[in-house]
């Protein structure tokens, strides 16, 4: 029987790769390491992986541009689960390495980020090298090819390279969280929970007052709940932004089929990127006047004024 194939960030050792192993657990994936995110969701769209596991938000810095931007362009793709991982880093470093001889020290970008208070305070004046990953920067270390004198690496990774740990637990915050999210091409969904996201990029109309407003009003008129939403440059239209978010809800439940319809009437470009299961598991509140059973109760109402049932 062959195994699904799971593009992620690599190389081993990578907080993706933790994300990937929750969701396919040992055994049950081939794993394909990936440079980066962009070539992880392009082994989706040409067909290389059957999946990607990627990491879409953390609480610190927010969306992961690379893959909001790289799910909104291109052949489409849906988002099909998720799963939330606590993050805190190692601080790893060759043999006999002490920490006040750091001059440089590397990571990814989102990973130097999460840790820019805690650098300042504890390597003040240290040059921050962008890695492509956060265990790329360990391995580096570890062959000898870095430019840098340490890394925050995911824990463990720096002792099974043969790296010495010079710090534990690293982050600006105690509770810091990474969301990560299962890409596969669109087909059949998962079935709705009751507790459940569903995935957006909209356009909206026109630059003019009011047009976020008439954006939002289709979620609220309808008792759909947005969890998260944030704007991105759009590439092609200088100065404009199109916005990605998560309603609280799947596109089988009339409230967020009805929100849908609205956005595709009045927005000129609506990407579904998925309906799938929270990761956190809790019951989404629906009003009684946004079930469906009222939506549908509103629908046989009309059809009979039509039919001059009524």
């Amino acid at each position: 029987m062959t195994l699904p194939r799971y593009a992620y960030l690599g190389p081993a050792g990578t907080f993706t790769e933790a994300a990937l192993r929750v969701m396919a657990p040992e055994g049950t994936a081939e794993h394909l390491p990936m440079v980066d995110v962009p070539s992880a969701l392009g082994a989706v769209r040409s067909g290389e992986a059957d999946y990607a596991v990627v990491a879409i938000e953390n609480s610190v810095e927010g969306g992961v541009t690379a893959t909001l931007d790289t799910l909104a362009e291109g052949e489409p793709l849906v988002i099909l689960g998720e799963v939330v991982l606590s993050i805190s880093f190692e601080l790893v470093a060759r043999p006999g390495t002490r920490i006040e001889d750091v001059a440089r020290v590397s990571a990814h970008s989102h990973g130097l980020n999460q840790c820019r208070r805690w650098i300042a305070e504890n390597l003040p004046g240290a040059l921050q090298v962008p890695a492509s990953s956060n265990a790329a920067a360990a391995v580096a270390l570890a062959d000898g090819s870095a430019e840098f004198d340490a890394a925050l690496a995911p824990p463990g990774i720096g002792e099974s390279l043969g790296l010495e740990v010079l710090v534990s637990g690293v982050s600006d915050r105690a509770s810091s969280m990474t969301r990560f999210v299962r890409i596969g091409r669109p087909g059949e969904l998962p079935e709705p929970t009751g507790a459940d996201k569903t995935t957006l990029v909209v356009h909206l109309p026109s630059d003019r007052s009011g047009a976020l407003l008439q954006m939002l009003e289709q979620f609220s008129a309808r008792g759909v709940n947005l969890s998260r939403i944030e704007s991105r440059p759009r590439g092609d239209r200088p100065g404009e932004y199109s916005f990605s978010m998560d309603a609280m809800g799947h596109v089988a439940e009339a409230r967020v089929a009805e929100a849908l319809i609205g956005l595709k009437r009045t927005c000129p470009v609506v990407l579904f990127l998925g309906s799938y299961p929270a990761f956190h598991g809790e019951v989404t509140p629906v009003e009684p006047e946004t079930t469906d059973e009222s939506f549908a109760e509103a629908t046989a109402w009309v059809a009979a004024l039509r039919d001059g049932r009524a």
